[in-house]
């Protein structure tokens, strides 16, 4: 692996392994055989069609290129492995078959080059679908040292770093990231079939809005202006809907200047959308199918295995409130406390962290975190939010304690936030107030009070569905990954010094 990791750049000291590469390169120049200066090959076939269509392709001429994983030397002859985009497959190589200064050249090859290789295909006596190789070209040099074959790479830090490698050396990753592009496209199919129109908003913002989070900020030097990485995409979305779309939705990378761990990178790829005319509900039917149907369509079931805990996204999804999930599992029940000092008290009797700026509805969300969360593993809609912790989302005409919001909780973490959207502009702009007392207060992921978006709502939204879905959860989730960097194809490491 130390060998892996050295630099290849021409001014500092060489292994000697790394060395021999290197002069073979420059012997390859010295002879007019560069290959950097091959600028097209002509691919005709690929492993898996070869190998999954033997009886079609016995005898056939074919032409392939990939990455050299193995070689077994037998003098006049070899025995190489080819990887190309859809896996591996075995190519025999011998003297008599080839140019004689071809195969000279060939014998000189390395584990990691890149090649390109045509021949015709048949099966050896093993019974192994392989290519008899009539030409053999390099067309690239590997001046580094793959991993070793049966270690591989295994440090996980190192593959994260260096995802190139990773991808070259363990096969599954790719599929991984086969499959987050298969997922994708799905969830597209399924808003593009439900007449969702899919749009693009400014990264950019002036105002860190549409999130409790921390952003990126940044300047334009033009209009010497602080501006945001945005850390949401609700509030242009939402103007839309002013403006007359019916139905839009956005599916792109978002930035939040928060920790980083097994669950969180700092930008993420996040879905959100918007209906006209339905509420919270209809967002809950709209969650629960796109789930559904995005793990039908890419995986073939709706019955998945996460971390070895069979999840059933088949069948209807629970529902409760957040004030029912809490009663159940630490039997208190903030239906029946009426003050704030009774919901410190119950705090205080159950070990439950507050701050001094808490409300009723956020001490009851610290309640739910601390008790309630890791118990839900099969999917579960946690419903009707304290008002407190939902500055955008509509409160319950019958209980404005209350909001018209749901989060989706699978093993124990969150897929999806929901509200029927705030569309009276007098009550959001006392909600930006509240929001504006937190940041004050300290709270620097406290929503900030953005005038444009009031002056929008003031020209009237319809009422209105939202949603948004972390895209990069949903395919950890179905993907059975572990961490989200396994399903972010360079996701962000602390520098090495």
């Amino acid at each position: 692996m130390s060998e892996h990791n050295d630099s290849i750049r021409p001014n500092e000291e060489l292994s000697e392994l790394l060395q021999v590469r290197h002069e073979k390169l420059r012997d390859l120049q010295a002879k007019g055989k560069d290959p950097y200066e091959i600028v097209k090959y002509e691919v005709t076939d690929y492993s898996k069609q070869i190998s999954e269509n033997f009886e079609e392709y016995e005898g056939k001429e074919v032409s392939v290129a990939g990455r050299l994983m193995s070689k077994r030397d037998m003098g006049k002859a070899s025995f190489i492995n080819i990887q190309d985009k859809d896996g591996k497959i075995q190519a025999y190589v011998r003297q008599d078959a080839i140019d004689e200064d071809i195969f000279e050249d060939f014998r000189k090859y390395d584990i990691g080059d890149m090649i390109g290789l045509k021949g015709s295909v048949f099966k050896t006596q093993k019974g192994e679908i392989s290519i008899r190789a009539n030409h053999i070209e390099l067309h690239a040099k590997s001046l580094q040292i793959l991993p070793e074959k049966y270690h591989g790479l295994k440090d996980t830090d190192l593959r994260y770093r260096e995802r190139y490698v990773d991808l070259i050396v363990n096969p599954e990753v790719k599929e991984t990231f086969v499959k987050r592009s298969a997922i994708i496209k799905e969830i597209r199919n399924f808003l593009d079939s439900r007449d969702y129109i899919e749009v693009e908003t400014p990264v950019l913002h002036q105002i860190a809005g549409g999130a409790a989070a921390r952003p990126f900020k940044t300047h334009h030097n033009s209009l010497d202006l602080d501006m945001y990485l945005r850390i949401a995409l609700e509030l242009h979305l939402k103007r839309l809907i002013v403006g007359g779309f019916d139905r839009v939705y956005e599916m792109s990378r978002v930035f939040r200047n928060e920790g980083m761990s097994v669950r969180h990178n700092p930008e993420f790829t996040l879905l959100e959308l918007y209906e006209a005319y339905t509420d919270y509900y209809g967002m809950m039917e709209l969650t629960e199918d796109l789930i559904r149907t995005v793990s039908q369509k890419v995986l073939g079931t709706a019955l998945i295995t996460y971390n070895g805990i069979e999840i059933d996204l088949e069948n209807p999804f629970e529902r409760l409130t957040m004030v029912e999930a809490v009663k159940k599992h630490t039997e208190v029940d903030f239906d029946q406390i009426e003050s704030l000092e009774e919901a410190r008290e119950a705090a205080k009797e159950h070990n439950v962290t507050i701050e001094d700026h808490f409300l009723k509805g956020d001490i009851l969300n610290a309640f739910f975190e601390e008790f309630v969360e890791e118990h839900l593993i099969q999917p579960t809609f946690i419903m009707d939010h304290p008002v407190e912790i939902s500055p955008l989302a509509k409160r319950k005409p019958d209980n404005p304690d209350y909001t018209e919001r749901f989060e989706l909780f699978i093993v124990g973490r969150e897929y999806a936030n929901s509200f029927s959207e705030l569309n009276d502009p007098i009550d959001q702009r006392s909600r930006f107030k509240r929001q504006d007392e937190l940041r004050a207060a300290g709270d620097d992921e406290a929503t900030e009070l953005d005038e444009d978006f009031l002056h929008a709502l003031e020209y009237g939204m319809p009422p209105t569905g939202g949603l948004g879905i972390g895209v990069d959860r949903l395919i950890m989730l179905l993907t059975d990954s572990y961490s989200i960097r396994d399903v972010l194809l360079f996701p962000a490491m602390k520098p090495i010094n």
